[in-house]
């Protein structure tokens, strides 16, 4: 709910961090137009300083302490005293309510408490939970699982309000993904002979190139042979559906070796690898993310006939990172109209999805 200027402001109370607003009269007006501050015993309202500032600046409030008038630069300075990273929560809060919500500060990991237009505190329930963030943050993964899994459980949208260094806002929509494919892996007749070839593998033999590519869309057929990733290929090794030999000596070559090799030209190979097999495990289909800039490209169902529907980046539990490589993978998968996820690999893989949001 937006407020409008009027030719008199009611008058407040500056109070250590909170401002009070004792007329009844007054109190009820600001609480029944806009919902602001919290209602008090004799019919006043008590405001934080988010609140308050808001108020002043849309010259509906004029504060005062011990008789004098407060100015817009003090209310400022004390509110950027009393509340941690104020101006970019205020930025956050401001534009909330000039989007015509209703919102409520709260504490802890969650800033904001939103209700849907036309709702109210105590009246309805209210919609997203928002975290007001700089774009110096830290990406903090771990944090992100947990609380768009505490949102999920009371049926709220998590919201986290990203403000960059020219005050400019971008929202993001989080919660935890759950991605499901159609791909059921068959069993070749024999075990097909793969020739590894330092950073892929082929098979050569066109029966078993052919049966392989068959029983769950591995690799990729090129002319007559099949090429497999390193991926594919520890996958297939490890689950008894390929032999592995070196294409120059033809001498036989074990799971360990192969990945002690994969993981000298590819230092993150063993996470890379157990997220490729948790996605595997969910049906998904899981090719180079390569050209997008992520990990993997992951499908639903048959990559021949079905469009990606995700981008996959996968990162070791504890990773912290930086939100302008995050904002830059998300506008890149939307711009390609795919889903970008985020997955934490640890004893399980836990996937968070984000995308940009209009509150």
């Amino acid at each position: 709910m937006t407020l409008t200027s009027r030719a008199f402001a009611m008058s407040g109370e500056l109070r250590g961090d909170r401002v009070i607003v004792g007329d009844p009269a007054e109190a009820s007006a600001l609480y029944n137009r806009g919902y602001f501050g919290v209602p008090q015993p004799g019919g006043g309202v008590e405001m934080d300083l988010l609140e308050a500032v808001y108020l002043v600046e849309a010259e509906r409030l004029e504060v005062r302490r011990d008789g004098h008038r407060v100015t817009s630069p003090e209310l400022f300075r004390s509110a950027g005293r009393a509340i941690p990273s104020f101006e970019i929560r205020y930025l956050v809060y401001r534009d909330l309510r000039q989007r015509g919500y209703v919102v409520e500060a709260r504490g802890g990991a969650l800033d904001f408490q939103v209700y849907p237009r036309g709702g109210a505190p105590k009246k309805t329930p209210s919609k997203y939970w928002v975290r007001a963030l700089s774009e110096r943050a830290v990406f903090d993964l771990a944090e992100l699982l947990g609380r768009a899994e505490e949102a999920a459980s009371v049926r709220k949208t998590l919201l986290l309000a990203l403000v960059d260094e020219e005050s400019d806002l971008t929202y993001y929509g989080v919660r935890e993904a759950r991605p499901r494919g159609h791909r059921t892996i068959g069993s070749p007749k024999e075990r097909a002979v793969a020739h590894f070839l330092g950073d892929r593998a082929v098979v050569i033999d066109e029966a078993q190139a052919d049966a392989l590519h068959t029983a769950g869309f591995f690799g990729k057929m090129v002319g007559r042979r099949l090429q497999l990733s390193l991926l594919e290929t520890a996958f297939l090794l490890k689950s008894g559906f390929v032999e592995v030999r070196n294409a120059e000596t033809d001498r036989s070559i074990g799971l360990s070796r192969l990945i002690q090799e994969a993981k000298a030209i590819q230092s993150d190979f063993p996470l890379r690898l157990r997220a490729y097999e948790d996605l595997t495990a969910r049906g998904v289909i899981s090719k180079t993310g390569f050209k997008f800039g992520s990990h993997f490209r992951a499908y639903e169902g048959d990559p021949e006939t079905h469009h990606a529907k995700y981008l996959v980046h996968v990162v070791p539990k504890g990773h912290r990172g930086a939100w302008p490589e995050i904002s830059r993978a998300v506008r890149l998968a939307h711009g390609v109209k795919k889903q970008i996820l985020f997955g934490e690999v640890g004893p399980s893989v836990r996937y968070v999805k984000l995308e940009r949001f209009r509150p």
